[in-house]
């Protein structure tokens, strides 16, 4: 018989040509790009905040409890252990870690806490959160945004708009009298509707005179309510006099568990940390908000500042693909050289750092709106936001999820793996799109926009027209777009026309405010170019100016 060598002398693989975990990566320092557009947005006076905040979200810890809080989805609890019904979503306590992480920090707040630049301030929070647990910005949007529309009833905003801007998550099941902070959801889509919810037949029944502020009693079934274990909830219903908004809370005035019977939690392609879910009214107590049979008006204004998330999330998860892509790339080697320095990976990641890019610019001139609305001449932004929100939802949302794949594909099989980040974020890049109106029904609203409001276009032509001169592809480009505005425009063709604006919009900001490198290349690439792939930048680019300007370890 051969000897056979111990064991102990085997010899094994060494671990080689790997990169190390992307993190203990500040995400606000390392990203130059949104420190530039948050800064010439108006949201400059935050960059110390947000330069903590990004130093915490990018840390081990935080990313280690994005990944829990996705392994260990949330689940139904109809019933306590004696029978009686609760209707509660039980969260992983990573899940609460991140909510806590990002309410102290004012991520929902400090657009209507901040004396100036809150939106562009918020964007630039939510932008940092997303990356590292997108599921958690659903009820940070939500108890965001409703603030506007309690506005329509002084006193319904008097009771929850100081607690809904607490820096304060309390994830208790009990009254809201009992918190010092507190967090909002919204149900509106119906099974037989979906968007159209003027199609609702969910009823509610005056108990008293009825109106404004007044108690009723809900009677039906919502196919979609996000954050179901959130303390209230905006949500539509039939009356008298026509669709109207209500406001629900999970507890009664009496302290006495609502009528808010959760039937089952979505299963979903991505957004898994977060629960999604069917609910039952049945006899549920609620308080009308605003006029009866102005629901849909009501509900919009909540409905605009969570299509502000929608465009700050897609930006979100390009720059966080395009950073773990450079930072794979980085770290690995093939072929004789790092991936980094291969010519045709080169190519690739410097188109993905111009769209990243191109996408943070646009995200935050829209955060710039909000604010600008707000401010001493509100009609000017008005009339921009109230195009420029949809068009941008619609384009940014169309390019993330090719992204997104693009900068799988860059890690090779190690992209495809659950193990790592990118598998997640490709789930969660169609999410925004198909939230808060899929990519039809945003076009559908771009037209009504233009429709009902021409001077939206006028606004619209006049930011686009600001960077005249900077480029004779960019000058060509809106010269077609304002010949194109002159003639009706029909509904087939509203996919075409939000792309063209969108391009616009992109390249009249980034001709204006970027370096002439990233400039040039958009102009190049997306104005002019004829290439459909990422990696297809025509000659001339400047390919090491666009990847050292991404990379997060510059």
């Amino acid at each position: 018989m051969a000897h056979l060598r111990p064991l102990t002398e085997l010899p094994t693989h060494d671990v080689a040509n790997q990169p190390p975990p992307f993190e203990g990566v500040n995400w606000w320092s390392s990203d130059v790009a949104l420190r530039e557009a948050t800064v010439r947005e108006g949201g400059g006076w935050a960059q110390s905040q947000l330069e903590a905040f990004g130093e915490r979200v990018g840390s081990a810890e935080v990313t280690a409890w994005g990944f829990e809080a996705n392994r260990n989805r949330p689940e139904l609890l109809p019933f306590d252990r004696y029978g009686q019904r609760i209707d509660e979503v039980r969260y992983h306590p990573s899940y609460h870690a991140l909510m806590t992480l990002a309410i102290e920090a004012g991520v929902h707040s400090v657009a209507w806490t901040s004396e100036r630049g809150g939106h562009v301030a918020h964007a630039a929070f939510e932008f940092l959160m997303t990356q590292a647990e997108p599921g958690v910005c659903c009820p940070l949007s939500m108890t965001y945004a409703v603030v506007p529309a309690l506005r329509h009833q002084s006193e319904l905003a008097q009771a929850w708009v100081p607690k809904l801007t607490a820096k304060h998550y309390d994830p208790r099941a009990c009254p809201a009298e009992h918190k010092l902070g507190v967090t909002m959801g919204m149900a509106m889509t119906e099974k037989q509707g979906g968007s159209d919810v003027r199609a609702n037949t969910t009823k509610a029944h005056a108990l008293g005179a009825g109106g404004p502020g007044a108690e009723y009693e809900l009677v039906g079934h919502k196919w979609f309510c996000s954050a179901p274990m959130s303390d209230a909830f905006l949500t539509l219903a039939q009356a008298p006099g026509g669709l109207s908004c209500f406001l629900v809370p999970r507890w009664r005035p009496d302290g006495t568990r609502n009528r808010f019977f959760i039937q089952r939690l979505k299963d979903k392609l991505g957004d898994r940390a977060n629960a999604s879910s069917e609910i039952e009214y049945a006899g549920t107590w609620a308080q009308m908000l605003g006029e009866e049979g102005r629901g849909v008006p009501t509900i919009i204004e909540m409905v605009q500042h969570t299509r502000l998330d929608c465009v700050v999330s897609p930006a979100a998860m390009m720059r966080q693909s395009v950073a773990n892509a450079c930072w794979h790339a980085a770290h690995r080697g093939a072929f004789g050289k790092l991936l980094i320095d291969q010519p045709l990976m080169r190519a690739v990641l410097a188109d993905l750092a111009l769209e990243s890019e191109a996408a943070t610019a646009l995200a935050l001139r829209v955060a710039r709106s909000f604010d600008d609305a707000g401010g001493d001449d509100p009609e000017p932004a008005r009339l921009f936001s109230r195009l420029a929100t949809p068009l941008a939802k619609y384009w940014l949302n169309k390019r993330a999820p090719e992204l997104v794949y693009e900068a799988m594909e860059c890690h090779g099989g190690a992209g495809f793996i659950e193990e790592g980040v990118m598998p997640r974020v490709f789930r969660q890049s169609p999410l925004s799109s198909i939230w808060e109106g899929s990519g039809n029904v945003i076009c559908l609203d771009v037209l009504r926009a233009i429709g009902r409001e021409p001077a939206c276009v006028e606004a619209l032509m006049t930011e686009l027209r600001a960077g005249a001169g900077g480029d004779r592809r960019l000058d060509q480009f809106v010269a077609g777009i304002a010949d194109r505005m002159t003639r009706p425009i029909e509904q087939r063709d509203a996919r075409a026309l939000c792309e063209s604006l969108g391009l616009a919009l992109q390249g009249s900001l980034l001709v204006r405010h970027g370096p002439s490198f990233v400039a040039d290349a958009f102009c190049a690439g997306r104005l002019a170019g004829e290439g459909r792939c990422y990696g297809t930048l025509p000659a001339g680019v400047d390919i090491d100016a666009l990847i050292e300007r991404a990379h997060p370890m510059s």
